[in-house]
């Protein structure tokens, strides 16, 4: 999951208000979804091993033409024409699969695009209790890399598409299927290159994009439907300290790797100002109903004027919480030295931030400066594709888009039908997705995943990754009626 300043006030109350209240009557309605069958799950998670078994990191060892070769097999097996499934992208191992279910007639509205990331982040069978790239069914679960991000939302859209073909569905415009590279880092963004380089087959009214948003679950309890409204800017620091070496058994006060970690450990103390913006204060609201006791306290104690501090700290305790009251800045990789008996000559760390909306990288990147205070320290701004500047971009996060109806009624009243009594809410994306690439053209994108997880077992990027199997299951029942729904005509 991944710029100009936006103004988040206006545009955020208005989806506030409409997602709780101008779609509640719809979704009190009594609404049912039809079950998909024995026979199709079994096709749907016969899709969804394929897809957890292609390694499509960014790795020798990793290649996403081949899971979009083995997709755009199963469409053209199934009957769709060669035109309406086409694989293309700038690089032979990172090819991008477009899917087109073409709309009876000539439709007058533009299409929808469901946008879904293929890559990976990379795995090792050391690190997991189960080999990362089997889909291993255990305890209620299906596990492997991708089971959260987001193969799991690939696999029940590519059942979709093949579902509404062979039962002849013939929506009043089209549907797209992006299929695409390098949305977890890589020199060949499919999601940016689609959208610059053959933006025919991607333009949209607006895009859904499962790879952000789904149902918050507290001890199997759903508690809220996120639907993503904005998200902070991702963004890589390159932290590097020299010096001039010497031999190991001259030691000097002097020492690179001395020197790194003194200011990582700075690093790892320093917290970010608290912040909220009209989109968190929206959601903190509607989770405050939802809780009992010190946390539905806390959370209405933070919406005051001046926020209640004390209650933010103790909301802080929870991860997700934390990471969606300021900016977060961690050290995920570290490098020094280059013999046994030699004094270091220089020593290398990555920081990963994640950009609350309003900053911007190259502040961030001033603000690290300051945090370290140590003028031998170089702080260098590291792009998407690896590119290392000495300045960062001033960015800054992407503008939320204004509620649609055709889009949040659906999907309120699928929503309560699957997880009734389930609020459903903008939210802050804590990490970062390719929606920026349409939002930055012009093109509104809501990001929902109908993935209902625990709060505590989000494993995306991490050891054993896993996804409940009813929770695949509902996956499907929600796509397979949410495209049909969107596939009508204002």
């Amino acid at each position: 999951m991944r710029r100009t300043h936006f103004s988040l006030s206006i545009p955020v109350l208005a989806l506030a208000v409409c997602v709780v209240s101008c779609f509640a009557s719809a979704a009190a309605a009594q609404s049912t979804i039809p079950a998909t069958s024995a026979e199709d799950r079994a096709e749907a998670k016969a899709i969804f091993k394929q897809l957890i078994e292609i390694n499509t990191t960014d790795t020798p060892q990793g290649n996403v033409t081949t899971a979009t070769t083995a997709m755009q097999k199963r469409f053209l097996d199934a009957g769709f024409a060669p035109e309406d499934v086409q694989l293309l992208g700038p690089d032979a191992r990172k090819m991008n699969l477009v899917v087109r279910i073409r709309a009876a007639g000539t439709p007058t509205d533009k299409p929808v695009v469901f946008l879904c990331h293929m890559d990976v982040v990379q795995a090792l069978r050391s690190d997991w209790t189960t080999d990362p790239f089997q889909f291993v069914e255990k305890d209620g679960y299906y596990y492997g890399r991708g089971t959260q991000d987001m193969k799991d939302s690939d696999a029940a859209l590519v059942f979709t598409f093949l579902r509404l073909h062979r039962e002849g569905y013939k929506p009043k415009r089209d549907l797209i299927l992006a299929l695409t590279a390098d949305e977890e880092g890589g020199k060949f963004n499919g999601a940016d290159w689609l959208v610059k380089e053959h933006r025919d087959l991607v333009d949209a009214a607006f895009v859904i994009n499962p790879d952000s948003g789904g149902v918050e679950l507290d001890r199997g309890r759903a508690v809220v439907a996120d639907v993503e409204a904005t998200e902070k800017v991702y963004s890589d620091y390159q932290v590097t300290a020299s010096d001039r070496g010497g031999h190991s058994s001259i030691p000097r006060p002097d020492n690179a790797i001395y020197e790194l970690t003194t200011a990582l450990n700075k690093l790892a103390v320093y917290q970010f100002p608290f912040e909220m913006n009209e989109v968190t204060r929206t959601y903190f609201k509607n989770l405050a109903g939802q809780e009992t006791g010190q946390s539905a306290a806390d959370m209405k104690a933070i919406l005051g004027n001046p926020p209640d501090l004390a209650a933010a700290a103790r909301l802080s305790a929870e991860p997700s919480f934390n990471s969606n009251f300021r900016t977060t800045c961690v050290a995920t990789r570290l490098s020094g030295g280059h013999a046994n008996n030699a004094l270091p000559q220089s020593a290398q760390a990555n920081v990963n931030c994640r950009i609350f909306p309003g900053h911007s990288p190259e502040e961030i990147r001033q603000l690290l400066i300051d945090i370290f205070g140590d003028d031998k320290l170089t702080v260098k701004y590291v792009s998407d594709a690896g590119v290392v500047a000495d300045t960062a971009p001033e960015r800054k996060a992407m503008v939320p888009p204004a509620p649609i109806k055709e889009v949040f009624e659906p999907l309120t009243r699928l929503t309560q039908a699957l997880w009734p009594g389930t609020p459903v809410t903008p939210v802050m994306e804590n990490g970062a997705s390719d929606s920026i690439y349409f939002a930055q053209a012009g093109i509104p994108c809501y990001g929902y995943s109908a993935i209902a997880l625990e709060r505590d077992d989000d494993r995306a990027h991490g050891q054993d990754e896993r996804l409940p199997i009813d929770s695949y299951w509902k996956s499907l029942d929600f796509f397979y009626s949410f495209a049909k729904a969107l596939g009508e005509e204002r």
